[in-house]
């Protein structure tokens, strides 16, 4: 009777109440705490980081005309920038226009018959332009500005786009989250067919809302609704994906690469130029920075679309599929498929 006293009476080593501690509800409960603390520290500093203060790197121009005087009034926009333009000779004015409508390009520096001249181009990137813009006015050399790509007068700021996409990439991925709490039951291909339901109605919905509905953009429809499906079906593909492999941690890397990097690096709100050389480089090749990017030369820049934002989409979906239906016996949900009985 002492002896089991003894046993009772005993102290639990670190080891027993760190085992009783990790199966109790209060363990995830703590971890999810500390995820949500360091969450919210990242996402400030990562939109604050790339928004907050963009600095002119390097900033394409095309540049044609006098070569002595263009490199005379590059100089003094350098020194009013405090930054060294990407200048890019083109052999005429009309070639030069041509890149800035392919978007290699975000203004044109004009200089002959002792005149000079900035043509920028807003839709290319409404926060160059205006940096562009206010290092012309303190320039020691004269210049004529005009803005040759303006935005619709609807979005000044131009940044419809990135709220389009970011609307997109949350319900993309949010819609995937409620279809693996309230259709837990769905197996492989009905999951992925209904994430495709929901992405093509939702953006459906973005598209009709932003432009007949409250006329902010004059979308070219067709081309814009698919884009903003494709983003929310890639959006939600890629939570399923993390879901498959990490379950109910899933959360944390989604929102880590569509929203704590993907977003801020997407060149939405911030011009790649203006962006950490980074961010500027990663943003192309993630889903968020591929929609705004698809989006705007639709909308700004028809006859001149690119393959590469698509492309990036459709890769993130088909990775994200694969991994899915390949180890779909990890994900979480589902049902057992019996085959069914013979007749007798």
């Amino acid at each position: 009777m002492g002896a089991q006293r003894k046993r009772h009476a005993r102290r639990p080593t670190a080891a027993e109440l760190w085992a009783r501690f990790r199966g109790s509800p209060f363990f995830p409960a703590v971890v999810i705490t500390l995820i949500l603390g360091a969450a919210a520290g990242l996402f400030a500093g990562s939109y604050t980081y790339a928004m907050a203060n963009p600095a002119p790197r390097h900033i394409p121009v095309a540049v044609t005309g006098d070569p002595a005087r263009s490199a005379e009034v590059a100089a003094a926009l350098d020194r009013a920038l405090d930054s060294t333009l990407a200048l890019h000779r083109y052999p005429s004015y009309a070639k030069a226009r041509l890149a800035v409508e392919e978007q290699h390009e975000f203004a044109i520096l004009r200089a002959e018959d002792g005149r000079a001249s900035l043509d920028l181009s807003g839709a290319a990137g409404a926060s160059v332009a205006r940096l562009l813009a206010q290092a012309a006015q303190k320039s020691a050399v004269p210049l004529t500005v005009r803005d040759i790509k303006p935005l619709q007068p609807t979005d000044p700021q131009g940044l419809a786009i990135f709220y389009i996409s970011l609307a997109a990439v949350i319900i993309g991925f949010v819609g995937a989250i409620q279809l693996s709490v309230h259709a837990r039951a769905l197996n492989a291909g009905e999951r992925i067919a209904f994430t495709l339901a929901y992405a093509a109605l939702g953006g459906l919905a973005i598209a009709l809302v932003v432009d007949p509905l409250l006329g902010v953009l004059k979308l070219p429809f067709r081309e814009s609704w698919g884009i903003i499906s494709l983003t929310m079906f890639t959006s939600g593909m890629v939570f399923t994906m993390f879901n498959t492999l990490v379950r109910r941690w899933a959360m944390i890397p989604t929102w880590g690469v569509m929203v704590l990097i993907g977003n801020p690096s997407s060149g939405g709100a911030v011009s790649w130029p203006l962006l950490p050389s980074p961010l500027g480089f990663i943003g192309r090749w993630l889903p968020p920075g591929a929609s705004v990017n698809a989006q705007h030369t639709a909308i700004y820049f028809a006859g001149h679309q690119h393959v590469l934002p698509f492309a990036v989409l459709i890769a993130w979906s088909v990775a994200s599929i694969a991994v899915f239906v390949v180890w779909r016996h990890r994900h979480p949900g589902g049902r057992p498929t019996e085959p069914a009985h013979a007749a007798p």
